[in-house]
């Protein structure tokens, strides 16, 4: 894989203080994917929006980045990755996270939008007008109509 560092890639001080809290291998002796390239990989999907089967190879296969991701989630690694980095935060915040959020992908449900619909009861009766008791062409313009 080609180390060199990409615009969003984890840096070296990002990773010397993630390396540890990441699991070893599952199988003794295992040649694995690279956590490192892994957890760009897992990165780069949250930043694209992409699927799985569409994740640059840059990241190795797509199918391992997606398991160990999916395994690091049930497993409770990211819960402690990310306990793990918010004992540095600044505590006059307080004990409640901080959460930022992006209000370009922020999407409000279609109901919640649109006007309410009164219920039926108080709905407002439409009536059409009657139509003309005889509306055959050229009688309609007689003076009796009128």
């Amino acid at each position: 894989m080609d180390y060199r560092l990409k615009r969003d890639d984890l840096t070296e001080d990002e990773w010397v203080k993630l390396a540890p809290l990441l699991p070893a291998h599952r199988r003794r002796g295992h040649q694995g994917a690279d956590h490192r390239a892994v957890i760009n990989g897992v990165f780069f999907r949250n930043r694209a929006a992409c699927s799985w089967r569409s994740l640059p190879k840059d990241y190795g296969n797509w199918k391992t980045v997606y398991n160990r991701h999916r395994r690091w989630s049930l497993d409770g690694t990211w819960d402690a990755i990310l306990e793990a980095l918010l004992t540095g935060r600044d505590e006059t915040t307080g004990p409640e996270r901080a959460v930022c959020t992006d209000p370009a992908v922020n999407r409000v449900h279609r109901p919640a939008v649109t006007r309410p619909t009164p219920p039926r009861d108080i709905r407002p009766v439409i009536t059409r007008p009657a139509p003309p008791r005889d509306i055959r062409p050229g009688k309609m313009f007689e003076v009796a109509n009128w």
